[in-house]
């Protein structure tokens, strides 16, 4: 594609725009600087947006607005995504100026932004999901309990993230306050079955326009209140279960025909099978690790594959990694406290996001450990993010 600044070669100085302001669109253009490019960061004038603190050019603005998408696309090679609730229409224009490629497409979003739609296509490619079903009515999930059984688990098809827009139904008693409750996020629902893991799972994969495919190792995720709070790299798995993990990232890839980084996450059951829970069509909160635990991270390769060019290998630097989110306790402005403590902890290193706003649960950054063994390097990660209060 020819480059903005009207060169017939490929610059390393291309323009990337990331839709969203937040800390993954601030990892992103870190990648992105490295690379020698530009990056533009569409942010709403009331985002708490720390991605524009390093913005070369910033679009504020109502992301309907067609002057504002046109500006868009007039700056950037490559528009790409730090979430996957923008409304494809929104892409349809980028992509209809002609000016500039949208990664993942349009296409790729609204198949995957709606959980049922997303399941369907999962389901349709023969790939293990959970059972699931549409459901329009309080009614319909008591029917489709007694097909799936209790407890299931009822959940917004669109804009539901880090537990919000889930409910678990144990018993008849629970459906109705809990479809009522989801109902008001202004989502259509869905049931799944509830899935008795004994791990949760994720792996990170990569897919540019030349076809190129990188799977980075098979990780865990450990979760509190819903919340992703630990990831450990490599999962304590057999070497069968991650091979599956790896061809069935792959399989996702073809299923959605995704173009660009996501983070697909799954469950392992009893016997060894293994479940695809969702799909992040952008960099994801367990691909974190990479940035300093393989020799190409997660953002790194979204940026590669934006661009279109070659994906940087996954493989770990060090025996294991440990990543452990630093979650808010508080609902007040940010300001962090502990970091001299953290600092102090061998082989570990943090990440501030920059939000101005702390509230309970927030993530307001990460640490990382690299190191041999994963029970020490756990501990080590650990008593890091314990030393910081946000």
């Amino acid at each position: 594609m020819k480059a903005k600044n009207g060169s017939s070669e490929r610059a390393m100085t291309q323009r990337v725009a990331i839709l969203g302001g937040g800390q993954l669109a601030r990892m992103s253009a870190y990648a992105a600087y490295r690379l020698g490019g530009e990056v533009g960061i569409v942010a709403r004038p009331t985002d708490d947006s720390p991605a524009r603190l390093v913005a070369s050019e910033q679009f504020v603005g109502d992301w309907s607005a067609p002057a504002l998408l046109d500006a868009v696309a007039d700056y950037a090679d490559v528009v790409l995504l730090e979430n996957e609730f923008i409304a494809p229409d929104i892409l349809r224009h980028l992509e209809a100026t002609g000016k500039t490629r949208v990664i993942p497409s349009a296409q790729t979003i609204a198949l995957v932004q709606d959980k049922f739609s997303q399941k369907t296509a999962l389901a349709q490619a023969g790939l293990p999901v959970p059972r699931f079903a549409a459901v329009a009515s309080p009614e319909e999930v008591l029917a489709v309990s007694r097909q799936f059984g209790l407890p299931l688990v009822l959940k917004c098809r669109t804009n539901g993230y880090d537990g919000y827009g889930n409910e678990l139904i144990r018993g008849a008693a629970d459906i109705a306050p809990a479809f009522e409750k989801l109902l008001r996020r202004g989502s259509p629902l869905m049931v799944e079955e509830f899935v008795p893991f004994t791990k949760e799972l994720a792996v990170m994969a990569a897919r540019n326009q030349r076809g190129e495919e990188v799977i980075y190792p098979v990780v865990e995720t450990i979760q509190h209140a819903q919340v992703c709070h630990t990831v450990l790299a490599p999962a304590s798995v057999s070497e069968a279960t991650a091979r599956s993990v790896a061809a069935l990232a792959r399989q996702v890839l073809e299923a959605i025909a995704g173009v660009g980084v996501f983070g697909i996450e799954l469950f392992l059951l009893n016997d060894g099978e293994v479940l695809i829970n969702e799909i992040a069509p952008r960099p994801h909160n367990s691909g974190h690790y990479t940035i300093e635990a393989c020799e190409t991270s997660q953002f790194e390769n979204h940026i590669r594959a934006g661009l279109n060019l070659p994906l940087g290998s996954p493989r770990m630097r060090s025996p294991v990694a440990v990543m452990v989110n630093l979650l808010s306790g508080f609902d007040a402005p940010a300001q962090p406290i502990g970091l001299e403590s953290a600092l102090a902890v061998p082989g570990v290193t943090v990440h501030f996001y920059g939000k101005k706003l702390a509230r309970p649960g927030r993530k307001m950054g990460h640490v990382t450990a690299l190191g041999e063994d994963l029970g020490e390097t756990r501990e080590r990660a650990l008593r890091a993010a314990r030393a910081i209060a946000i």
